[in-house]
């Protein structure tokens, strides 16, 4: 029986009993809950939750677990013209799930922003015939379900394929990696950040942390570093992490006023390069 964290919802491998604790939830990033460890079988959770698939964009649609479990975000199917592209991932996978990817055309890969949002990547990846997870080499040592469908990179950026290119931008994570989507948005393109930045619930700004649950802020050096990455693509639509968390207006003008604003409010008031 494989095991599932209930906090943050990270599955491990097949096991007699309990892991004796969750890494990625005793690290400062993270929280163990106050109840204490937590686990929960891949079976167990089908039992009591449902996933739900939404439209989220043009050819771009959103799967969340209802009623919300651990960190509650969702993940996003891309409808690509060389394969359908998991973005991010939840916990819960059952036959329904299977069965309504299949039915948008499967997946032909996964990948996954950031440690927090590893999930049941594997789980995924199998009912799908084994398709390749996309993660930064930096993070490797923070994946606790080894598999051989794993596809570790390394260095800034990764193309998945000419349409798809992962963008490591680090600050949350080491090898925290963002997805930019060329032809997304009519060709305008899109960017699907998970956490870093993340969209804020306005909707108009995007922030940056190290830490969202213990409140520990990034440096300006890194604000200033993710920003010049990511201002060299073109996106017309900016996703986050939670369902229907998209910026409103112009995205890459909310990226700039944001990083400004987050400067200031950490002293730094040296103009923005971008």
């Amino acid at each position: 029986m494989s095991h599932i964290c209930v906090t943050c919802g990270t599955q491990y491998p097949s096991s007699e009993v309990f892991p004796a604790n969750c890494p990625i939830c005793q690290d400062e990033r993270q929280l163990v809950g106050p109840l204490g460890q937590k686990w929960i079988s891949l079976e167990d959770l089908q039992k009591t939750h449902r996933n739900v698939l939404f439209e989220e964009g043009e050819r771009l649609w959103g799967i969340h677990t209802q009623p919300d479990f651990a960190i509650g975000q969702r993940a996003l199917l891309l409808q690509t013209e060389t394969g359908n592209v998991l973005w991010d991932c939840v916990s819960l996978i059952d036959s329904t799930t299977i069965a309504l990817v299949k039915r948008l055309g499967g997946l032909s890969a996964i990948a996954v922003s950031h440690p927090h949002y590893y999930t049941s990547m594997v789980e995924w990846s199998r009912a799908f015939g084994g398709v390749p997870i996309y993660l930064h080499e930096a993070d490797r040592q923070w994946v606790q379900y080894p598999d051989g469908a794993i596809t570790f990179w390394s260095g800034e950026t990764h193309r998945i394929n000419d349409d798809l290119t992962l963008i490591r931008v680090g600050g949350h994570f080491q090898g925290f990696q963002v997805l930019h989507w060329a032809s997304g948005e009519g060709g305008k393109g899109v960017l699907m950040t998970g956490d870093m930045p993340q969209v804020c619930p306005d909707r108009r700004y995007v922030s940056f942390m190290y830490s969202y649950p213990n409140f520990i802020p990034v440096d300006s050096t890194t604000v200033r570093s993710i920003v010049r990455k990511l201002v060299a693509y073109d996106f017309a639509k900016l996703y986050g992490a939670w369902p229907k968390f998209s910026v409103i207006g112009d995205p890459k003008l909310a990226l700039t006023k944001s990083a400004q604003r987050y400067l200031r409010a950490i002293g730094d008031l040296e103009p923005l390069e971008r």
